[in-house]
């Protein structure tokens, strides 16, 4: 598979459970309805290992813009790689989010809660207090990409086809219970987004899609799920650079 394809695909499969599973909780009248915040993360956790169990030989298996600066600030990919990847992860989303919309759409319909039906497509602080939001969102990301850096094979490089860092260099299940753990400890305040186009993507379809009951594009918090994330990947990935410098 074409490792820009991978990253579409890959996205994709992750976004359709994630958001998926979170529609089937909050929606009214599902059969997972109120089934609480352990089954949201369970199935994030469960979203990622899909995603990067099928784009992980191809491309990698960032699925994550804040994962592709990282491999890009170490000097892993080139950055038209790297724009290329991002565009893909955007696409891949974004398709995933009108493909729940579909399959909930009696669900959405019934729904009259806006704050519900903007959970399925994106994040929201419990308290929204930005300077805290902001600081819970950089230390998930944070965590997630140091564990990604520090964790990868000694030996793994690059070939002539395709980039193999990313979440796919420490295995899908390793990732899977690492992002159940990051929103188990640290998802509470805000969602853990920890993936700027896991919360972009979606919210911009959600906002463009003919839903009865919403809850706006909400652009006064909609831009720190983006770059908080891609300011702990910047940290987590100096912090290596200067951990490993000297081996």
């Amino acid at each position: 598979m074409n490792p820009i394809v991978a990253e579409l695909f890959g996205t994709f499969l992750m976004i359709l459970i994630g958001c998926g599973v979170v529609a089937n909780v909050v929606l009214n009248d599902t059969k997972g309805h109120a089934g609480g915040w352990i089954v949201i993360t369970t199935a994030w956790a469960l979203a990622v290992f899909i995603g990067v169990s099928v784009a992980g030989p191809y491309s990698g298996a960032h699925i994550n813009p804040a994962v592709t600066l990282s491999v890009w600030m170490i000097d892993e990919i080139d950055i038209l790689t790297a724009l290329s990847y991002v565009a893909a992860q955007f696409v891949g989303a974004m398709l995933a989010s009108v493909v729940v919309w579909l399959c909930y759409r009696p669900h959405f319909d019934r729904t009259q809660d806006g704050t519900a039906t903007q959970a399925v497509f994106c994040t929201s602080p419990a308290i929204r207090d930005r300077k805290s939001n902001f600081t819970t969102e950089l230390v998930a990301t944070f965590v997630l990409i140091s564990t990604i850096l520090f964790f990868q094979e000694p030996s793994m490089q690059l070939d002539e086809s395709a980039a193999v860092i990313g979440l796919g260099s420490i295995g899908a299940l390793p990732v899977a219970l690492l992002v159940w753990g990051i929103g188990l400890a640290l998802g509470g305040t805000t969602g853990y987004a920890i993936n700027p186009v896991r919360d972009l993507a979606p919210r911009l379809v959600y906002s463009m899609l003919p839903i009865k009951s919403k809850a706006g594009f909400d652009a006064s918090y909609a831009w720190l799920p983006v770059v908080a994330p891609l300011a702990g990947s910047v940290i987590a990935t100096l912090l290596y650079l200067v951990l490993t410098s000297s081996s």
